[in-house]
């Protein structure tokens, strides 16, 4: 596959059905099938490819196919082939940045309205981001499909450390609204802070991983 890097299969190809439904940062594993060492390769495989077909492709339309991959395949089939790789690795990095946008794209009110609670607290974080001003639920739709489109643009690294910096906002947003509700809504408060704790995680596996990418051992 990665000999054949601008081979990328026509629009027409793709199987058109309606992606499940996602909630903001529900990174829940998905089940494989019965042989993981075929699925790891696949994934690894797979993963590769699309990035060098970005790469070595300068055409946008290839380029918006490759964004508008889960719109068209579906959140769940790319999930199926790399939601369970290692969070440090090629698949496990791609996996969240197509997870991520699908969660603005799904839910732009609710990430908008975490970005700004976070984007006070966190004024780097918010320019590295990238989000433009004022970065209201639109405006984050059009910086997390920037932010992939950038990943097939031979900037791997910065679309990860974009990435990183946009949870870590969320995060923080959602910390802040959590210990705004803990008293009148317990139970949303707590799912909201498990979820900002995720995103943290999420965060430094893609700082870390944009750290490898540099270095050429991200695989």
């Amino acid at each position: 596959m990665k000999g054949h890097p601008a081979t990328t299969p026509p629009a027409s190809t793709f199987r058109h059905h309606k992606p499940k439904p996602f909630a903001p940062m529900d990174f829940d594993p998905f089940e494989g099938g019965a042989d993981p060492a075929r699925i790891s390769e696949a994934a690894h495989l797979s993963a590769h490819a699309l990035v060098q077909a970005g790469k070595n492709n300068d055409d946008p339309e290839v380029r918006g196919r490759l964004v508008r991959l889960a719109e068209d395949e579906g959140l769940e089939v790319i999930a199926e082939l790399w939601a369970n790789a290692p969070a440090r690795s090629l698949p496990g990095a791609l996996w969240r940045l197509y997870a991520i946008r699908a969660a603005t794209i799904n839910n732009p009110a609710s990430m908008a309205s975490f970005f700004a609670s976070g984007a006070l607290q966190a004024q780097a974080e918010r320019v590295v981001a990238g989000a433009a001003e004022p970065p209201g639920a639109e405006e984050l739709c059009e910086m997390t499909s920037s932010i992939l489109t950038g990943a097939f643009d031979g900037a791997f690294d910065v679309a990860l450390e974009r990435t990183a910096a946009y949870c870590r906002v969320i995060a923080l947003g959602q910390a802040e609204q959590a210990d705004a509700a803990e008293l009148s809504h317990t139970e949303r408060a707590t799912l909201m802070t498990s979820r900002a704790l995720a995103l943290v995680k999420t965060a430094e596996d893609l700082e870390a991983s944009a750290l490898s990418w540099r270095r050429g051992e991200l695989d």
